[in-house]
């Protein structure tokens, strides 16, 4: 296998909640890669900034502020894309938010806004992306799940059925688009140094806990994504279909 296979010059990838945070270091690897990105989110003014400073690294960027939770807002978006002549070869669905809360508190509203952002959006911009990949016979989608894809954790239900859903949705993809030439892969990152986690890292029992359980004793960091993201972006993973990686520092292989 040569490295030229990890090279992703020519290739347009697209990945959505990109403005900051996992997204945000997974476009920047493909981008150093050598693909042209698509940033994404919906605060136009940190998406503006993310662009910007990306393009400043002599980058090929779009920015493509549209809500993944939205069908008509996603169709309207790749038919933009579509207009402007860019193809998107490669898509990372990576949007995604956490509300934490005993289950029995949740209401029904945030358990859909949660499974809205972190699965529905998968499928919605999955399906517009796939749709143009099929006929030109080739493409990359790599879903972003998590630990939660196969364990729970008190306080994150709807978190972790989305999770789930993300694991097996990618499993239908592959099942789908094989056989046209789409490779369909998903990353489960273990607990990750985010925003998100924010929480989290500064409580120091939740800090401890995640040091203890986690093989490398340590929280990972969102560039730490990036080679799994490059792999499954590249010709390198076209015999890889249907897999979730676990990005976790050993977490799940452990009790």
């Amino acid at each position: 296998m040569s490295v030229t296979q990890f090279n992703l010059e020519g290739r347009t990838a697209l990945v959505t909640g990109s403005s900051r945070g996992l997204g945000q270091a997974i476009a920047r690897g493909l981008a150093e890669a050598g693909a042209t990105v698509v940033l994404n989110g919906m605060d136009a003014e940190r998406l503006t900034a993310a662009a910007d400073a990306l393009r400043a690294e002599g980058h090929s960027v779009h920015a493509a502020a549209f809500d993944v939770t939205d069908e008509a807002a996603v169709i309207a978006a790749f038919r933009r894309l579509d207009a402007a002549g860019i193809e998107v070869d490669i898509l990372v669905n990576n949007a995604g938010i956490q509300l934490r809360k005993p289950l029995v508190d949740f209401s029904a509203e945030e358990w859909h806004r949660v499974l809205d952002t972190n699965l529905t959006s998968a499928f919605l911009v999955g399906r517009e992306a796939a749709r143009r990949m099929i006929p030109r016979g080739r493409g990359k989608v790599i879903n972003i799940g998590s630990l939660m894809s196969n364990f729970a954790r008190p306080t994150v239900a709807p978190y972790t059925a989305a999770k789930g859903g993300i694991k097996l949705l990618t499993q239908a993809m592959a099942a789908e688009w094989a056989e046209h030439g789409i490779q369909a892969n998903a990353i489960g990152p273990g607990y990750m140094l985010t925003d998100m986690n924010q929480a989290l890292t500064s409580n120091p029992q939740f800090d401890s806990w995640v040091k203890s359980r986690t093989p490398s004793r340590r929280w990972g960091r969102p560039d730490e994504l990036v080679g799994t993201a490059i792999f499954l972006s590249s010709a390198a993973s076209d015999y890889v279909n249907g897999q979730i990686i676990y990005v976790d520092g050993g977490m799940s292989s452990v009790l």
